[in-house]
């Protein structure tokens, strides 16, 4: 055992960026959960309760996955390092926060970037808008860090964020989309929902990706009738959706009808509601787990409080969250 400590010790994590096949993917998973179960005393801890330890792991199904509540109350970390920026979950009114403690941020800064790339292309096409009033407002965002960062990494001169200049925006979205710019609008829905109910745009080279979530600004509204009304406010065919949430490092995205892909470091595998260590068929309802390699100084196996399915292509759906749990994070609808 000293030994393998010792290998895991001195991996070089960065392969995870370079996953071919889905046995990279468990072969890789097998490793950082080792690794985590050895560094990450929470962890430790929760797997040992399952009596889920590394000589009883020896699949991807038998990994146990950390209810995300932990990032709450504990401090989820799987690495000696010091945190170089501490993410925090946005909550409401009288809940608790989750808090990430990042020790390695280009971990995320390649995860995102690869990511971006991966589904929509290079980041330097792209003028990037960004209508995230709810995040900037307050300090600890992961979405606000990934935001910044593309809209620097485009290098158009019009990039930029939005706070309450809804009239600004929407004139620079109607200059910038007759001059066949390549534009990426993304919002929070319910700044989104602002535009689309007080302007009839027709914008044919722009991107509208939301984030889900109304912050307690809105009534939550399922996504069916959000797109809608976003499609039609703002003239596209489609509306883009981003998956994310401060306990990850890693996004996946939709190009529309609600239906998300990951990244070739990411998966997510559906549980028995009833039966939390059994796993649901492709196509049937349950809760979501997610795998998030990028995590490895941390937890990269989350049981998360959505609800959704997973196809055979590995795409996925989120149709809800459990009863009773609080509203956080990004595109968190519920009924």
């Amino acid at each position: 055992m000293l030994i393998f400590a010792a290998r895991l010790a001195t991996m070089n994590w960065s392969k995870i960026f370079n996953i071919k096949s889905n046995t990279d993917f468990e072969q890789i998973s097998l490793e950082i959960y080792a690794h985590q179960y050895l560094n990450n005393k929470v962890y430790q801890e929760f797997c040992d309760y399952l009596n889920k330890t590394p000589d009883k792991v020896q699949n991807l199904i038998q990994i146990p996955f950390l209810p995300i509540e932990f990032f709450k109350s504990k401090k989820v970390v799987s690495t000696k390092d010091t945190p170089k920026i501490l993410f925090t979950s946005s909550g409401t009114t009288g809940s608790s926060t989750s808090t990430h403690y990042v020790s390695d941020i280009a971990l995320y800064e390649e995860s995102y970037l690869k990511a971006f790339d991966y589904f929509y292309g290079d980041i330097k096409e792209y003028c990037v808008l960004a209508l995230l009033p709810s995040y900037l407002e307050r300090e600890g965002s992961s979405l606000i860090y990934m935001a910044d960062d593309l809209i620097k990494k485009s290098k158009h001169p019009e990039s930029g964020f939005y706070l309450n200049d809804i009239e600004l925006l929407v004139e620079k979205l109607i200059t910038l989309d007759k001059k066949d710019s390549k534009i990426i609008l993304i919002g929070v829905s319910f700044a989104l929902l602002d535009i689309a109910e007080k302007y009839q745009l027709s914008l044919k080279n722009t991107l509208v990706m939301e984030t889900g979530g109304m912050k307690g600004r809105r009534k939550e509204m399922i996504r069916e009738a959000l797109h809608e009304i976003l499609k039609k406010g703002f003239g596209v065919q489609e509306i883009h959706s981003e998956y994310g949430m401060t306990e990850l490092l890693s996004q996946a995205y939709s190009n529309g009808n609600g239906i998300f892909n990951s990244p070739p470091w990411m998966q997510i595998l559906v549980r028995d509601t009833e039966d939390a260590l059994t796993y649901q068929t492709n196509g049937k309802t349950g809760g979501i787990n997610v795998i998030d390699l990028a995590n490895v100084n941390s937890c990269s196996f989350i049981a998360t409080q959505d609800l959704g399915k997973k196809f055979n292509d590995g795409s996925f759906e989120i149709l809800g969250r459990f009863d009773h749990s609080d509203i956080r994070g990004c595109n968190l609808m519920v009924f």
